[in-house]
């Protein structure tokens, strides 16, 4: 599976993919928060992003305010700059999004490892997903994006992945082996 920590990847990836990389570095938004440990999450890294998918980069923070401060100080000027702080699922959240360089950015920072956050642990599960469905899953499941649907819910209806919420019903395969998961998809898919 791919080093999400290491960006190099988008430089030789599809258009999008190339533009991201150019904005990322245009920024310099992965020196700015070198602190937290970013890592860009989402469907642009997966390559079944749509035209208005943001960049969304996790991090990770024991003091919000101080990220916050951060974050501010680099790109506070910037078009559309908004903070929200909250809790999900009790854990302490900062939300801050801004244009620049031809995307919307999406940072996202909690007091967890960022490889502990359910945007990383969806992107790794949907990588593997994607491996085993091939070219035809992420035709079908940027199709369904396109259509509306947002990603976790798009992923459980095309591999057919049982359950009422599909953010968690990704995260219960998380553990399986390649193997497993092959038979699993394969079984979900002839139903």
């Amino acid at each position: 599976m791919k080093n999400w920590h290491d960006l190099s990847y988008l430089g030789r990836g599809t258009m999008r993919q190339k533009a991201a990389w150019k904005a990322i570095q245009q920024t310099h938004i992965m020196e700015v928060l070198a602190d937290y440990r970013p890592v860009l999450a989402g469907t642009i890294p997966l390559d079944i992003d749509v035209e208005q998918s943001d960049l969304d980069i996790i991090c990770q923070s024991h003091d919000l305010d101080q990220f916050e401060q951060v974050v501010r100080k680099a790109f506070g000027c910037l078009t559309g700059f908004e903070v929200t702080q909250l809790d999900l699922k009790g854990i302490p959240t900062c939300v801050i999004s801004f244009f620049t360089a031809g995307f919307w950015f999406e940072l996202f920072a909690q007091p967890v490892a960022v490889e502990k956050q359910n945007a990383y642990r969806h992107m790794d599960i949907e990588a593997r997903l994607l491996h085993i469905g091939g070219l035809d899953a992420c035709i079908h499941i940027r199709a369904l994006k396109q259509d509306g649907l947002k990603t976790e819910p798009a992923f459980a209806r095309y591999f057919h992945i049982p359950g009422d919420d599909p953010y968690e019903a990704l995260l219960q395969l998380e553990s399986l082996t390649e193997q497993e998961l092959r038979q699993r998809v394969q079984l979900l898919r002839k139903d």
